[in-house]
Formats: structure tokens, sequence, C-alpha cells
């Protein structure tokens, strides 16, 4: 199995980058992702901009949501990608089901496309007949590795709740799944489990309905690292330093929050890489290398937990 650091972004429904306009030869990426108003995403941005600075050969059209349920602009992207005539597409779907469609109509084009970051739902993409490979991190391991990391700390009986991702999701899915596998291993408690949608303000009012529910609470596991800046920010706004909470990217915003203690841990995917090494990938098929299968595997490392 292949291994890459690599990394994902989201954006706002436009045109960020029009990358590196050189001569007319030079091939077009058009990289799909999901909301900027993410730092994980963000990050991926930069990284994808300064891969295409580096490289110098190829043009980058990068562009994303409004927000992470936004899916709509996902799909206008690949059409408005497809009418312009790029070589390849590179894309995070925010939702796993929906976006096969659109992407089989570009792989029609003759487009190449990489999904990566979020895998597309599996049953869809048999439903249209379309074989394409995933890039992208173990999300249900990475999220073990965080309930494992909560599950240490709080013992056998420890009270946890569960804050999800989107539902159409893949990685949202298997993140609950890791975290499920977590309560199940460590003998926690699962007293509740919830979408916040990825979005920080959902997460805070999320938890706070959770927090009167079941104030008995002693771990919070988010799926993403968006929301668990929610829940701490809950958590302050409750008076409660006795919570534990361990989410998912390892952002810099939530660096020093692992170093005081408001997170426990959080989980790296390396993001700023892999958006760069997906297109990396893509270039290679759109020169006349072998297509990519299966699903090429990237790395991910437990941050704090100690």
């Amino acid at each position: 199995m292949k291994l890459f650091k690599l990394a994902a972004v989201a954006a706002t429904g436009i045109l960020l980058s029009a990358g590196i306009a050189g001569a007319d030869d030079k091939p077009v990426v058009g990289l799909i992702m999901k909301s900027l108003a993410n730092e994980f995403f963000q990050n991926m941005l930069e990284g994808a901009e300064a891969h295409a600075e580096r490289r110098g050969d190829y043009e980058l059209r990068a562009v994303g949501m409004q927000n992470e349920t936004d899916f709509e602009s996902q799909i206008n992207a690949v059409e408005n990608f497809i009418t312009q005539g790029v070589d390849a597409i590179v894309v995070a779907p925010a939702d796993s089901k929906a976006m096969v469609r659109p992407l089989k109509k570009a792989m029609e084009a003759g487009i190449v496309v990489v999904n990566f970051d979020v895998a597309l739902d599996a049953d869809a993409k048999k439903q249209q007949g379309v074989e394409l490979a995933f890039v992208g991190p173990d999300n249900r391991g990475g999220a073990k590795l965080a309930g494992d990391a909560l599950g240490a700390a709080l013992g056998a009986g420890g009270k946890v709740v569960i804050i999800e991702g989107n539902p159409g999701a893949d990685n949202a899915t298997q993140r609950r799944l890791g975290f499920e596998d977590a309560v199940a291993e460590h003998k926690l408690d699962l007293l509740d489990s919830r979408t916040a949608h990825w979005e920080t303000e959902e997460a805070n009012q999320v938890l706070s309905t959770m927090l009167t529910a079941n104030p008995d609470i002693q771990g919070v596991m988010a799926a993403n690292d968006s929301m668990a800046i929610g829940v701490v920010k809950a958590l302050e706004a409750a008076g409660r330093t006795d919570i534990k909470v361990v989410g998912f990217d390892a952002i810099p915003a939530v660096i020093p929050m692992i170093e005081d203690g408001r997170l426990l841990a959080s989980v790296d995917q390396f993001g700023k890489e892999m958006a760069a090494n997906s297109i990396d990938l893509a270039l290679d098929v759109v020169k006349g290398g072998p297509q990519l299968e299966g699903w090429v595997k990237t790395p991910i490392e437990l941050v704090g937990g100690n």
C-alpha cells in the first residue's frame, strides 16, 4: 500500500487561486475543497498554492464552499471545471454520495479525477459504475487513537459524548465508528452522540445542550478541531474545567489548547501536504501514468494525550 503525506482544504464557492498562469501547454488542475472557515482547509489551500509555485509546470484553479453544508457549490464547481476543460480534478467531497454523479460526468469528459481526504460512497460508486481510488487517511483508526487517549485518561465507566461531522460525509461516519471502537474497548459510558456539521458555533450549542441534559459528562470526542474549539468554548462558559476533550486535525489553533490542557489530544493528518501530494498523483496520470487503484493511504499521528 502506498503511503504519502497529503493535505486537504476548503474554500468559499468562488475561484480562489489561478495558480501559476503559464504556457498553454501546461496542464490545468481544478482543486475542489470544503469550507475555508475551517482552518484545516485554509492550511491545505496554502500548501496547494505553494506546491503550484514550487513545481511551476501546471496551473492551479482552487475552489471551495461557503460553509460545511454548502454541497451545491461543489457540484457546480465540477460542472464549471468540465466546461473549462481542465486536465484533472482533485476533490475532497463534502457529501460522499452526491458528488459521485457529477464526478462520473467529469471522468466521461476525459478528465482525470482524484478523490482525496473524504472517500466517495462505495455503494454510490457501484450504482454509477464508477471505479475511483481514494487518497487519504484512516479516519476510523485516527479517531480510535484520540478515543484511546480519552479512554486511558478516564478509565472504565467514564461518561462521554460524541460530536459528529456531516452525516453525509464518509469521514464523519468513519470517525464516529472509531470513537465508538474506543468506547467499547475502554468500557466507556456513551451518553449521547449528535452532529454539529463540522461547525464551531453549532458544536458550542450542541455541547451546551448535552451538558444540560447530562451534567455528569466527563469526556467529549469531537470529530474535528473546529468542533473541538466550540466544545472548549462551551465548557469555559459553563465553568467546567473537569471535562476532557479530544479532536481531530491538529490544526495550529488547538496546539496551545493541548499544551495548556484545555484539549487532551488531536490527530494530525498532515493536511498541508494532502492536496499537494494528491495533485502530484493526478499529474502523473495526466502524463500517461497508471490509474490509481484502491486506497492510497496517508499518515496520521496522535498529538497530545499524555
